[in-house]
Parts: structure tokens; sequence; C-alpha cells
């Protein structure tokens, strides 16, 4: 399975395996690269500076052949850490940068002075076109069956239209739990595929056995989509505690969101609520479970090594 995206990172497989807010750490990572993939961290999973800094010096002496690795930047105004994050990012190294809700400009000037390729996320072709003629060396084509926040067209209508309208590779992000998914992907005219739901329930994955196993437990059926996270559309599965609190932001948001002056602060609010209760149900035990996952979960059956669901995922 070479295609541009092995290519481009020099790996042998075409999969990356997807940042996860949480989830993802360096020990994922590492056995991502042994098993001849890429794999990738947000930097907001780590609190400080320092600790994103030991984390690239870890991934850094743990590189093998055949496998890469990256970081993911929010490059908005609301990660405040940005700045910081991507200069440490830049100066430590790395193979990959992939940005997410926000203009990729500075991070791609940067990056590239130092050799860094630059991914972006995005969920239509207005902004594909932006980021393509801003440098980025590939697109991801976040689509509709996307784990967390999702975009609004089909694996095969984004992949295929970015695929036709761009001239740098186009990665696609979201649908992906088994080979005949991968296949199916790069027949749409992918240079590769963004893997994360499938990776929650690893050995290696930084969260609760409870976590990985309701990533077993449930399917593509009870995956539904929330706006008590964020304030933006999440898809999460749909546990009892998440049917008891409901789906839709509550009348008082609505009322406030309506307010030009209030709707930013409402929504800072709400998004650090939720990321509160999420942090809780995915570290350590309690009844609040909101549990960010995608509809690909449905080919998880078990709890497994990375190296494992790699092998399931190219075999």
């Amino acid at each position: 399975m070479q295609t541009k995206l092995t290519e481009l990172l020099d790996i042998k497989h075409p999969i990356i395996q997807a940042p996860m807010f949480l989830v993802s750490n360096v020990a994922m990572v590492t056995e991502a690269m042994k098993a001849g993939i890429a794999g990738c961290i947000p930097a907001l999973n780590y609190r400080t500076l320092d600790e994103l800094r030991a984390a690239l010096k870890a991934l850094k002496a743990n590189k093998v052949e055949g496998g890469s690795f990256g970081f993911n930047l929010i490059v908005n105004k609301s990660n405040v850490k940005y700045k910081g994050q991507l200069e440490v990012i830049c100066e430590e190294g790395c193979d990959f940068i992939i940005t997410s809700l926000g203009s990729p400009e500075e991070t791609i000037k940067q990056a590239h002075a130092v050799g860094i390729k630059v991914f972006c996320d995005v969920t239509d072709l207005r902004f594909a076109k932006k980021v393509e003629q801003l440098g980025a060396d590939a697109a991801i084509a976040v689509n509709n069956e996307a784990g967390g926040h999702r975009g609004n067209l089909s694996p095969e209508e984004l992949t295929s239209l970015l695929n036709k309208e761009l001239s740098i590779p186009v990665i696609s992000a979201g649908g992906v739990g088994c080979k005949a998914d991968i296949d199916k992907m790069l027949s749409y005219g992918a240079a590769g595929v963004s893997v994360g739901s499938p990776f929650i329930a690893s050995i290696e994955g930084g969260v609760t056995d409870d976590y990985k196993q309701a990533c077993v437990n449930y399917g593509a059926k009870d995956i539904i989509m929330t706006e008590r996270i964020s304030g933006t559309p999440c898809t999460v599965i749909n546990t009892p505690y998440v049917q008891k609190i409901g789906t839709k932001a509550t009348w008082i948001e609505n009322l406030l969101n309506k307010n030009k002056s209030l709707k930013k602060w409402v929504k800072m609010i709400r998004f650090s609520i939720g990321m509160k209760a999420t942090e809780k149900a995915a570290k350590k035990a309690t009844y609040k479970t909101v549990w960010v996952a995608g509809p690909s979960i449905e080919h998880t059956t078990e709890i497994l090594p990375v190296k494992a669901i790699v092998e399931k995922l190219v075999n």
C-alpha cells in the first residue's frame, strides 16, 4: 500500500494514528511507529511546555525506520498556549504537524522553516483551497463519520471532491475501522487515512479500562451527536448519563447565544465545563460517563495492543 502519504512520511502503511484528546500518548505513538504507521498527539494533552518538550524528546529517541510522529495544534485564539507549543515543536523537531480550528498560516511558515510538514484539517472545499494556497503539504478531509467534531459530507463525497480539486494529497479522516474501509477510502482518491476511535481500546491508550471497554461493548448505532461538551456538535457514546443530561444546549445557553457580546463567553464556559467532564470520565471511574468516539468502534471487539490493531487494519 504505497501512496503519496507513505512517501511523504516514509512509513510502511498509509495510516495516521489520529490525535485524540486525553487518549493519545508517547507509548501509543511509539508502538504505532514500530508497526509502520504515523502517530500523532494533541499538544493540549500536555499541561505545560516542559511536558510537551519531554514528549518530543522521548519520541525522537523512540523513532524507528518505517514510522513517523507528529503533533496536533489548535491554531485559533481559544488555545492560549498555541504560540508556545509551536515554538517548542519547531525547536525540538518532529515529522509533521496537524492543524485544527483556525488559520494554519503561521504554523506552515514556522514549521517549513525547520523542515516539518504540515497537514491541515478541513471539512469543505473552500477551506481546503485556502490551506493549499498557504502551502499545506496535505489536507485531512474530516468527514461525517469522524469521531469528535466531524464534518458534514460523506467520506466518498468529501474525499472525491478534494482529490479532484486539489493538487496536494488528501488524507481521509473518519469511518475507518478495518482493511475494507481503508481500501474504500483509497478508491475515492485518498492518499491515506487518519484513524482514531479504533485505537481508544488499545492497551497503551491513556484512558480508563471502562472507556476502552465501552468501545468494545457499544457500536456504530450507539454513537450520537451532543452539544453539551463544547457547544459545537460532537460525537459521543450514548451512555445512560448522556441520555439523562440530553444532547441539546440548555434554554438559557440558547438565549445567551443570541446576544452577540455574550456568545463568546457562553461558548468558553460550556467548553470548559464539557472538557472537565470528559477528562474525568476518561481518566477515572465516575457515573458521569461522557466518552467521545466515532462509529468505527463498530469493529472494536476487544482491547488490544496498538501493534495488533494496526495488523487488523492492514491485513
